[in-house]
Formats: structure tokens, sequence, C-alpha cells
């Protein structure tokens, strides 16, 4: 009776032996499996990464950069400059954005992988970068490693207004000038500042002409408030007390210092050219100020026309009574006290001769007497 159970248990014995061996050989079978598929789609994207970045011009050339027909087909397009601030704490992946976005590289996911194949992913440093347009990815490379930081120190003259600061300080690669222009425009950290109607730029007239300096990868916000914050210190409390004396608004007052800054180009005519100003304002008279229509044009002109005194604007004082909408410029605080201290004259008309000299007169046919001796 005991040789069938002994076969039984020999049996069982076998069998499982055999569900262990199957079972090791499954697990072994899943294990080679997924392994072979990570290591294949592994490989793909090692190819692929290849293809992407050996295929870019500018990574053929880390060893020997020779100029390819196509980056010399337009020698304009490389010498354009722009500037890609690039803050504390970006990721390489937001690093390449900006750039993308400035059209210094083509492709983010080049810039990325190269950056990882070669391990600069925290190597990047920030700072306010320059670059041409056309360069290389070895070259992005290069200054992005070194970091370009410094001070510079720049001069906004008396009577800039803020397409010319903005084009001051894109030559100086501190700002991109339609970035600055779009920032200016609503810009208003004052209450006096705040934007008019028919206004261009609510921070025209309120960015003091002076010397600033300022790191190279300084903010455009930065130095709107910087400019606007040296503004609100130079109009002392004495100067606020006397516009309120005058029954002027500070608005009102810097937007006729400043037509005054743009009219006058010495010293003594000044306060004489504000008074003019304030008898035609009480006699209701049109200011009739070329610098208002200076303002419209993209290219000043030496001698306005007939045609000019006929554009469509409510900055054109030849056609609407009043002042203008708003400041024209950037008027410093010679300007400024002028209009708080006016000469004590009966003078109605002025006009410069070629060397800038103003010349007056009380009635409008004396005015046309001097025009035809000056001009």
């Amino acid at each position: 009776m005991r040789e069938p159970d002994d076969k039984k248990s020999f049996l069982n014995f076998a069998l499982e032996k055999l569900r262990e061996s199957l079972s090791g050989l499954k697990e072994e079978i899943s294990f080679k499996y997924v392994a072979s598929v990570a290591g294949a789609v592994f490989f793909c994207i090692l190819v692929i990464g290849a293809v992407l970045i050996f295929a870019d011009p500018s990574v053929a050339q880390i060893q020997n950069p020779v100029q390819t027909e196509s980056e010399t087909t337009s020698q304009v397009e490389t010498e354009k400059k722009v500037t890609v601030k690039i803050r504390e704490g970006l990721s390489t992946a937001e690093i390449a954005d900006r750039l993308a976005e400035k059209d210094v590289i083509d492709s983010t996911l080049k810039f990325r992988l190269l950056a990882r194949f070669r391990g600069y992913d925290d190597k990047l440093r920030p700072g306010a970068y320059t670059f041409n347009l056309g360069m290389t990815y070895d070259e992005v490379f290069a200054k992005l490693l070194t970091g370009e930081k410094k001070l510079v120190q720049f001069t906004v003259p008396e009577g800039f207004g803020v397409k010319e600061i903005a084009e001051r300080l894109y030559n100086l690669d501190l700002v991109d000038k339609e970035e600055f222009l779009q920032a200016a425009e609503n810009f208003s950290p004052y209450d006096y500042m705040k934007k008019r109607k028919n206004v261009f730029f609510a921070s025209e007239g309120f960015l003091f002409p002076d010397t600033y300096t300022v790191e190279n990868d300084v903010e455009i916000e930065e130095i709107l408030d910087l400019m606007a914050e040296n503004f609100d210190q130079k109009l002392t409390k004495e100067m606020r007390s006397q516009a309120a004396k005058m029954n002027l608004s500070i608005y009102d007052l810097i937007t006729l210092a400043s037509l005054v800054e743009r009219e006058v180009r010495f010293a003594e005519d000044r306060p004489i050219v504000a008074q003019v100003f304030f008898k035609r304002l009480k006699l209701n008279m049109p200011l009739q100020t070329d610098a208002t229509l200076q303002y419209l044009m993209n290219t000043p002109k030496e001698d306005l026309t007939i045609a000019d005194t006929e554009i469509d604007s409510p900055y054109n004082t030849y056609q609407h009574l009043g002042l203008p909408p708003g400041p024209i410029a950037n008027p410093g605080i010679a300007s400024i006290e002028a209009v708080l201290h006016p000469a004590e004259t009966d003078y109605l008309y002025f006009v410069a001769d070629r060397n800038g000299h103003n010349h007056y007169a009380n009635t409008y046919e004396e005015h046309l007497n001097l025009v035809n001796k000056y001009r």
C-alpha cells in the first residue's frame, strides 16, 4: 500500500519543481522583454538627439569653426543685436524659451539637449546678454557660461522725449526699444502722472533728465522707477507750493515746462517764452508752438509748412486752444523754474533765428517783420 503513496508524492514533487521552473522562466522572459524594450527606447532617444544636435551646423563647427554659406547669406541679419536678460533661478528650458523668443536660437530642444549632454544645466549664469542674430550654439553657450554683468552709465539730456530715451537705452544694449515704449505708455507710479486722454506716454515729462548708473541686466520697470523717483525728489516742496499759488497742477506745470524746454535753446529766453505762453492762455489765443507739431513727427523738421499746421491732432496747438494733452518732453529744472517764475513782459510772439536766439514782438505785424528778417 505504500508504493502508490510514494509514487504520488514523487509526482507531486515533480510537478511542483516544474511549476517553479516555468515561473522562473516566465519572470526571466518578462525581465528580458522589459529590458529589451527599455533599451530600444533609450537607444532611439539617443539617436534622435544625436540627429537633432549634429544636424545643427553650429554644433558641427565646435571643433572646426568654418563658416557655411548659409551663415554668410545675410550680413545685415547677423549684425543685428538683441538683448536677453537671464534672471537667477531660471531653468535651462526657461532660458531656451527666452533665447528662442528673441530668435537667438532656432530650436529649444537642440539647446536643451546640448546643455544636458555637455553638463551645462547648472552652469548657465544670470546676466544681461547681447547676442548677434546668427551666432552658433557654441558662441551662445560661451556667453551664458561666463556671464555678462557690468555697470552702465547713461545720460538723458534735458528735452529728451520717451522715444529718444528708448533709442539711447537701446543703443547701450540696456532695453528692447519696443518693450520700453510699451512699458512707458502706461507707467504712472504717482497720482500726478495718471494718463490723460490722447496722451501717448503716461511717463512723458516725468522721467527726469540726468545721468544714471545701472547694472546691464536692469529691468525696464527699474529704469522707469529710477527716473520717475528722481523727478519726484527734484520737484521740491517749494516748487509744488509755487505751482499751487499759480493754480497750476503738477501735470500742467510739466506740460508748460516741456514746451519751454523744446522751444528754447538759451537760458535767458526761458522765462520770456514762459510768459508768452501764459499771456496767450489768458487771452484765449492758440499757443501756436512748433514744438507740439514736431512731437508728432518721426523726424523733426527745421522749418514747418502750412500743411504741417493743419495736422489733425489734439497736440496741434495751431488748431486747438489751451495746452496740449500732456508734456511733449522731459524738462529740466531750469525750464520748470521758468514756468514758476516767468518774466514780466507784454510779448505775444517770438521767432528763433538760425542760431537759436529768440526775437520777440507785441503785435502780429511786428512778428511778421521778424520772421522775414530772421527766417
